[in-house]
């Protein structure tokens, strides 16, 4: 078991001084500091900043623009409130509908206190869970509020017709998610996220009719505009024809998702990407945390190098189903009917009897990984190692018969049994963690604005709320509360100042952004190398997924950086693009968003290089209990990591915001 005990090395550390392993590899910038987040108690700071914050009067909204990049829950969400408020909405997704956002795979359910099933949920513990789930590493004001408008959520999407699951009485039914011991989350079988997009686009769909959003589908942003230090636009490709777009408006909101297809194999929808970050980014805003990546316990395993994307299964299974390797490796390869319950170790009811099953999930998939590198793990062995646990429902089956379980989850069940050709009402499922969602994002103050003023940033895009692990059911939770309840009342602050000077496409700034999009597009075009864009996306995942993935060291994370660059690199020299520019060219997308995870992956690894501690998913090999938990240093880590790009071949610069916590103590998480 390694030293739990940090040491500093020689090597970069002056004596006495904490040890700072990516010593080096970055620039140490001044602190950041959240300035809007209002003073007082906590329960008051929300309804504090929405009545200090100054109003736009309807005559003036019809004179200000708005650019939403995304129409997932966050950006059709806002589209909808924007457009309703009276202000003019362009709205902008790469998919040929609004309906197509990622948003629509999410399946479990959604968070919100409303305490129906009278078990002692409040307010209160929401924002404890999630805070506590986040290892302490979330902002306290951010969460309380997302704990605060979450009851909101609900009414407003029943509102809108979301057919969510109902009890024999009638009420709202809720089931229970990992890391709490409340059933708070609200849900429509296992369509949860298609439920409420569809709301939230008819919403959309509203405004369009109406005259105030304007829908533009099949369009990439490429280019964020910055004029005089403030966003002004985007630069966008339509997808079809190929031709390079200018848009310009008064403020923009990237409600764009997030990037875990960084590691090419995640549960993430094949075309989601960092693009539009990433291009925000190189113009001045900060990302926060990037190395926070959340690995869900609860996915179909790898099959072979054929894939090239992971299927989710719902954390709600986790609710009846019961987790289990065989105690002996003799017993992997037997069918799991043949092995009787003496000799299944069900570990994570062995390990914590408190939660069970439903620890959160950077817990389950840690103990996932654990029990097949002992050689315990079930199914086809990929590369020697078989890498799956099942997920057994025979006793739910036996406790609520066939149709109770069919009632609950049947569409998950039959999407197992048409992926893998196995019936799980008779064969257990089999599961593996996967890379799902990522916690990091563009640093944003209370206001959801980024460090580059009138550029906003909502739901995954943003970092804010989850710390270093997000608690089940809380994704759509906040993407609709960034949408509907948040983003609407902190924007007004800002257009209060309009209107504002309008800006033409001759500006040079206008200019500039849009010439680096065509010489970026030119160059891909003409290199005419010899490896194709995804065989360098495969490298990377490979890369990412070894050195940055469930668990992390020093010598590990120093070799990824060193094999990113050189990869890196050669991608900008050997790269081959078929197609032109005026048309359909999908390899010419895969090459712009492949160039942004590259540079995105080397920041990631140099994030979790300085973050020498375990905390939420984030497993260093050198920092651990002495039972091999995860062991935070918050004497030394309690911050945010908010990197600030210093230009191409430069180190980037460390700026860091503490965190601070006046309700909640910190301590080590436990769930046994």
């Amino acid at each position: 078991m390694p030293d739990t005990t940090l040491t500093s090395d020689p090597s970069h550390d002056a004596p006495g001084e904490p040890a700072d392993d990516a010593a080096g590899y970055y620039t140490p910038g001044d602190p950041i500091r959240d300035t809007k987040a209002p003073e007082g108690p906590i329960s008051e700071r929300w309804q504090t900043r929405k009545f200090e914050a100054r109003l736009v009067n309807p005559s003036n909204r019809r004179k200000l623009d708005v650019i939403i990049v995304g129409t997932g829950l966050a950006g059709g969400a806002a589209a909808a409130t924007l457009g309703e408020a009276g202000y003019n909405v362009k709205s902008f997704c790469y998919q040929d509908s609004p309906r197509r956002a990622h948003s629509i795979a999410a399946q479990g359910g959604i968070n919100a206190a409303k305490n129906y099933k009278e078990d002692g949920d409040s307010v209160h513990r929401l924002f404890y869970d999630t805070v506590k789930g986040g290892d302490y590493r979330s902002r306290e004001s951010n969460v309380y509020r997302l704990a605060e408008v979450s009851t909101n959520i609900i009414d407003q999407c029943v509102a809108q017709g979301v057919p969510f699951a109902r009890e024999y009485g009638g009420l709202l039914d809720n089931r229970s998610f990992g890391g709490v011991q409340v059933s708070r989350t609200f849900y429509a079988r296992g369509q949860t996220g298609q439920q409420l997009l569809i709301g939230a686009y008819q919403a959309m769909e509203r405004q369009v009719a109406a005259g105030t959003v304007e829908q533009f589908t099949r369009h990439e942003m490429l280019e964020l505009i910055v004029v005089d230090g403030k966003a002004r636009g985007i630069i966008a490709r339509d997808l079809v024809t190929g031709e390079i777009e200018t848009h310009l408006a008064d403020v923009v909101v990237l409600a764009s998702g997030g990037y875990g297809n960084v590691f090419f194999l995640s549960t993430n929808a094949m075309g989601s990407n960092v693009t539009a970050s990433w291009r925000a980014h190189r113009k001045g805003a900060y990302m926060a945390n990037p190395c926070y990546t959340q690995i869900h316990p609860t996915c179909i395993p790898v099959t072979g190098t054929h894939q090239s994307k992971l299927t989710l299964m719902s954390e709600s299974l986790r609710n009846d189903g019961r987790i289990w390797v065989p105690k002996k490796q003799s017993d992997c390869e037997k069918d799991p009917r043949d092995i009787p319950e003496e000799d299944r170790d069900y570990y994570l009811e062995r390990i914590y009897p408190s939660f069970g099953n439903l620890v959160p999930r950077d817990i389950a998939s840690r103990a996932a990984k654990n029990v097949c590198d002992e050689g315990r793990g079930v199914g086809p062995a990929v590369d020697g190692v078989r890498r799956g646990v099942y997920l057994d429902f025979s006793a739910a089956i036996e406790r609520l018969g066939r149709d109770g379980i069919e009632e609950k989850y049947d569409n998950l069940f039959d999407m197992y049994a048409r992926i893998t050709g196995e019936n799980p009402y008779e064969v257990p499922m089999r599961i593996y963690p996967a890379v799902h969602y990522v916690m990091g994002g563009l640093w944003v103050d209370y206001d959801l604005q980024s460090t580059i003023p009138g550029l906003f940033v909502t739901g995954e895009a943003n970092f804010s709320d989850h710390g270093a692990n997000r608690l089940g059911a809380s994704a759509l939770m906040q993407g609709l509360a960034d949408g509907y309840f948040v983003l609407p009342h902190t924007i007004r602050d800002y257009l209060a100042d309009g209107p504002f000077e309008k800006i033409d496409e001759n500006h040079p700034a206008v200019v500039e952004a849009r010439k680096s999009v065509e010489d970026r597009v030119a160059h891909f075009l003409n290199t005419q190398g010899t490896r194709s864009v995804d065989s360098y996306h495969r490298e990377l995942g490979n890369i990412m997924w070894e050195y940055c993935g469930m668990e992390r060291t020093e010598d590990g994370l120093k070799k990824a950086i060193d094999l990113i660059r050189t990869l890196k690199d050669d991608f900008w020299r050997n790269v081959k693009v078929l197609g032109t520019a005026d048309t359909l060219n999908q390899s010419l997308e895969k090459a712009g968003r492949v160039a942004d995870f590259l540079e995105l992956g080397e920041l990631m690894c140099i994030d979790a290089l300085n973050r020498r501690e375990s905390c939420g998913g984030h497993f260093r090999a050198e920092s651990q209990t002495e039972d091999g938990e995860a062991l935070r240093h918050d004497d030394q880590f309690a911050y945010v990591a908010a990197w600030e790009f210093a230009g191409d071949g430069e180190a980037p610069v460390l700026h860091k915001e503490d965190l601070a916590y006046t309700a909640i103590e910190m301590k080590q998480r436990s769930y046994k």
